[in-house]
């Protein structure tokens, strides 16, 4: 049986770890690491969401502020609030949560985002950073996760092949260039598969570390797979059991127990990769506030 990768525990090690950092920034700076999460409408699983990461924020001593805006706002309203965090010097992460409603133009709202605060890693320039390399960008949340999880639980990439099945702005894309970068979690060998690859099966028993994130439950079975092989599941399908309360259960892209079988390692669903997001967001919020720091001193100390 696989040896289970739990993101419960390890964002726990984290968080600690952040908390800490978070105060030591305060002490040096005489401010917390400030987080700001816009929501447009009320999608319940945005909502739940976003109250997540408050919690998370607040528990790791920053300070946490969320804009509730409602559905029928306009776009140039919600570009307004981004100018206004923008510029706010307690403020160093920006979160606009997807999906937004259908007339505002996600694409402009976060290129709208100060790039050296886009704590998600979406905006077009931190994109464009993470595809040349640069090891100081910060990445998008999931991946950087994914990464995490697989260097302290003993699984270094490096010198591997990585297959990874998906192709999203999301996951699929950053975290191959992730693994593909020559620092820490990286220098592996990437193969991106999706779900249009004639026979995956063949692509994916070759992978040492298989990372699937297409967003079809169970698509990934037992004999898709290599024997000692590390598994990261990213998906979070929602399947109908009539012996839930709910009516459904949680699966992810992975069929769980034909692979845990095989595998050397496995991430659970849930409790595997999505505790790791909101814990790589608070780990990219005290970095861009690190970095926004040093450069007020800098100017501060170029105009003196």
């Amino acid at each position: 049986m696989a040896k289970i990768i739990s993101g419960q525990e390890l964002s726990e090690t984290m968080r600690s770890e952040i908390a800490s950092d978070a105060a030591e920034f305060h002490s040096e700076s005489g401010m917390a690491p400030g987080l700001a999460v816009v929501l447009v409408g009320a999608d319940p699983a945005s909502e739940v969401y976003v109250r997540m990461k408050g919690k998370a924020a607040d528990k790791a001593g920053f300070v946490s502020r969320q804009v509730t805006l409602p559905p029928e706002t306009p776009e140039d309203e919600l570009l307004g609030v981004v100018a206004g965090l923008n510029a706010d010097p307690s403020i160093h992460g920006i979160l606009v949560q997807l999906p937004l409603p259908k007339h505002i133009d996600s694409a402009r709202v976060l290129l709208a985002i100060d790039p050296d605060k886009d704590v998600d890693g979406f905006h077009p320039m931190n994109a464009g950073r993470l595809a040349v390399g640069d090891e100081s960008v910060l990445a998008p949340c999931t991946p950087a996760g994914i990464i995490e999880m697989l260097m302290r639980s003993g699984y270094d990439p490096s010198g591997r092949h990585v297959v990874v099945v998906g192709r999203s702005n999301i996951v699929g894309k950053p975290v191959a260039l992730l693994l593909l970068r020559k620092g820490r979690g990286g220098n592996a060998t990437v193969t991106i598969a999706h779900s249009r690859t004639k026979d995956l099966g063949a692509i994916t028993r070759q992978a040492d570390i298989l990372i699937a994130a297409v967003g079809r439950a169970n698509l990934i079975t037992g004999d898709m797979v290599k024997p000692g092989a590390v598994v990261i599941d990213v998906g979070v399908n929602r399947v109908d059991d009539p012996a839930s309360s709910k009516g459904y259960r949680l699966v992810g892209d992975v069929a769980f127990d034909e692979v845990a079988e095989v595998a050397e390692a496995i991430t659970p669903v849930p409790g595997g990769v999505g505790p790791m997001t909101i814990t790589m967001l608070l780990r990219n919020t005290v970095d861009a506030a690190r970095r926004l720091h040093a450069a007020d001193a800098a100017r501060g100390a170029f105009a003196d």
